[in-house]
């Protein structure tokens, strides 16, 4: 439905108001994140040089809804996204962001349409078993190529080295301990 639509078009005005180009008025932020809650692209451009302000917009949005208490991201993850802008995995970090978030989607879809009959809904989350390898691809390029610790299980058929520091493998059975729990929630 919202994927063969073209994205509604709202210009921003030298006033800095925003136009919606469809419905001849202006809305505000919260108008433009209701839009997209209810599944509708939206694209964002500056009247009078036509630059793409899409991405600005919807950052503005998170950091309202996260000023506000609405706290969706940790602090771990904020870090983290801080920290890939100035290391080398900002090649890897938006794909991974967006495989990862995918998933997600599917899985949220799947649960629900399956959740009925279901003795445990994690059991039948598809692509459970790839998002852990992609964790995984992740945080080894993340880590700069610092060897995985034994106690971070291995995706199938792949072997887990070993030989860490202690704060790492410290960091690594937590993260283990997460996945574990993630695996058992019925």
């Amino acid at each position: 439905m919202a994927e063969t639509e073209k994205p509604l078009l709202i210009k921003r005005y030298a006033s800095r108001r925003l136009y919606n180009t469809e419905t001849s008025d202006y809305v505000t932020l919260e108008d433009i994140a209701r839009f997209i809650r209810d599944g509708r692209e939206v694209q964002i451009v500056d009247l009078k040089s036509g630059d793409n302000l899409t991405r600005q917009y919807l950052l503005q949005i998170i950091a309202e809804h996260e000023s506000r208490g609405e706290n969706v991201l940790p602090i771990s993850v904020l870090t983290d996204l801080v920290r890939s802008y100035a290391g080398q995995s900002t090649s890897v970090v938006p794909q991974f962001l967006a495989a990862s978030f995918e998933m997600l989607r599917d899985s949220q879809e799947k649960m629900i349409n399956n959740l009925g009959g279901m003795p445990n809904p994690m059991a039948a989350v598809p692509g459970f078993d790839q998002m852990q390898k992609q964790q995984r691809a992740f945080l080894e390029t993340m880590m700069g190529g610092w060897k995985t610790s034994s106690t971070m299980p291995a995706a199938d058929g792949e072997e887990a080295p070993s030989e860490e520091s202690s704060d790492i493998d410290d960091i690594k059975r937590q993260l283990a301990d997460l996945q574990k729990k993630l695996s058992g929630l019925s």
